[in-house]
C-alpha cells in the first residue's frame, strides 16, 4: 500500500494514505462515505457543453463524535459560492447488505451556516433532533458491476413544490473522484419542469482535470 501511495500526487496522497476518525466496522459504509465527501465543481462538463453550469458542490462531514455518517451538502453556481441555491444534510446507513441509503434532511435557518463545511465546529450547536426528514427523498446506493456505485430515488416518492413540481427524482454514480447527480422535477402528469433534460451533472473532485467520463448512462 505505502510503494502505491508514494506514486501518487500530494492530493491523492493525502486522501488515500491519511488516517480516518470515521472508520466503522462497516467497510462498505465507510468506503462510500469517503467516496462522496469533497468539494466538486462541474467546470469540465461546462466547458464542453455550455447547456450545462458550472456548479460547486460541497459535501463535508460534520458531527464527527455521532458514530454516525452525516455530510453537509452545498450547491450553488460557481461564480456565487457565496449564494448557495441547495443545502442540506446527508446522512448514510446501512440498510441491508447490498444498500446503504442516503437520507436527506433540510436545515432550519440554513442561511446560517452557508460556507461553513470550512468550520466543522460552526455545526456544534446544530444537532441532528433539529432538522428534518424528507420522507420518500432518501436515495438508495448499491454497487454496480463496474465496482463504483449507483443510485437512486423512488421513482415519485419525493414529493416537492419547487418551481410547479410535484415530486423530484434523483439519480446518482458515485465514482472514486466523480460525483455524477441527475436531478429534476415533475408535474403530476409526469412532465418534466425543471432540471438537466440531456443526462447528469458530472462533478469532479477537488483539482483532478483528466478523469474519463466513460459511458455515463443514468437512464
Amino acid at each position: 500500500m505505502k510503494s502505491r501511495c508514494f506514486l501518487l500526487i500530494p492530493l491523492l496522497l493525502l486522501i488515500s494514505c491519511s488516517s480516518d476518525q470515521y472508520s466503522t466496522k462497516d467497510k462498505e459504509l465507510d468506503k462510500v462515505y469517503k467516496m462522496i465527501r469533497g468539494s466538486y465543481n462541474s467546470s469540465m462538463q461546462n466547458k464542453i457543453d455550455s447547456s450545462y453550469y458550472n456548479i460547486s458542490l460541497e459535501m463535508h462531514p460534520v458531527w464527527k463524535d455521532s458514530g454516525e455518517r452525516w455530510l453537509y451538502v452545498e450547491q450553488a453556481l460557481a461564480s456565487q459560492k457565496d449564494q448557495p441555491y441547495r443545502v442540506s444534510m446527508y446522512k448514510l446507513v446501512r440498510k441491508d447488505d447490498n444498500a446503504i441509503v442516503c437520507e436527506v434532511y433540510t436545515i432550519p435557518n440554513e442561511k446560517k451556516y452557508y460556507g461553513k463545511f470550512k468550520n466543522p465546529k460552526a455545526f456544534q450547536y446544530l444537532t441532528p433532533e433539529y432538522l428534518e426528514l424528507r420522507e420518500g427523498c432518501e436515495i438508495t446506493i448499491k454497487k454496480d458491476k463496474d465496482g463504483f456505485y449507483s443510485g437512486a430515488t423512488g421513482k415519485n416518492s419525493c414529493l416537492s413544490v419547487r418551481n410547479g413540481a410535484t415530486y423530484t427524482t434523483s439519480l446518482v454514480l458515485i465514482r472514486e473522484y466523480q460525483f455524477i447527480s441527475w436531478d429534476r422535477g415533475f408535474d403530476a402528469d409526469g412532465n418534466q419542469i425543471w432540471g438537466a433534460e440531456k443526462g447528469g451533472y458530472i462533478f469532479n473532485k477537488g483539482s483532478l482535470r483528466d478523469l474519463d467520463y466513460g459511458d455515463i448512462n443514468l437512464d
